[in-house]
């Protein structure tokens, strides 16, 4: 196994976290330098890009190498497809080199996706019940009733769709669609 290591670094804890990981055999270290929270991690991106089979990542604490339990599920999935692993120093539990860890994460993932489906039937319960409501959904029109009247007013009166558009400042293909809006009715 070739150890790789991320390093997260907090300010007054990165040579302490390197010690650490130096006395864990680690071979590679890649600090990312730059926040997680815009979710952009460039070191991690090319750090799991070079992975081969075998490889660990050894962190000192899980939270050094993801922000969430989702965010961990899914750097784990791209592990376990190139037959890598990931070692946590400070949660041994978190260490997919072992039989047990492999379990433990895959519990967490079932978990994870059982919240995933939660939330999604309670969007839906929300998004229906504020449907029975009358709350509208979509983009808002950009033309009021009294307005769609005129626009059929102009363009009877031999108006070209592209000036009623400029009058009104919308484009001319919403001016085709209230036009063919009313001839549905």
């Amino acid at each position: 196994m070739t150890p790789h290591v991320l390093v997260v670094p907090r300010e007054r804890t990165l040579e302490t976290q390197l010690s650490r990981l130096a006395g864990a055999d680690c071979e590679m270290f890649f600090e990312e330098k730059i926040s997680g929270a815009n979710g952009r991690h460039p070191r991690l991106e090319a750090m799991l890009d070079q992975f081969r089979k075998d490889d660990v990542v050894v962190v000192t604490t899980l939270d050094r190498l993801a922000r969430s339990t989702a965010d961990l599920l899914r750097i784990s999935e791209i592990l376990i497809t190139k037959d890598a692993g990931i070692q946590s120093l400070d949660e041994p539990w978190a260490d997919t080199t072992s039989p047990a860890g492999k379990m433990i994460l895959t519990v967490f993932g079932g978990i994870a996706e059982f919240e995933r489906s939660l939330i999604l039937a309670r969007t839906e319960e929300g998004r229906k019940a504020a449907m029975a409501r009358g709350v509208p959904f979509g983009r808002p029109a950009r033309l009021r009733d009294d307005q769609k009247e005129v626009v059929h007013e102009l363009v009877k009166a031999g108006r070209s769709i592209s000036s009623v558009a400029r009058t009104f400042d919308v484009l001319p293909a919403t001016i085709y669609r209230c036009i063919k809006g009313s001839r549905s009715l």
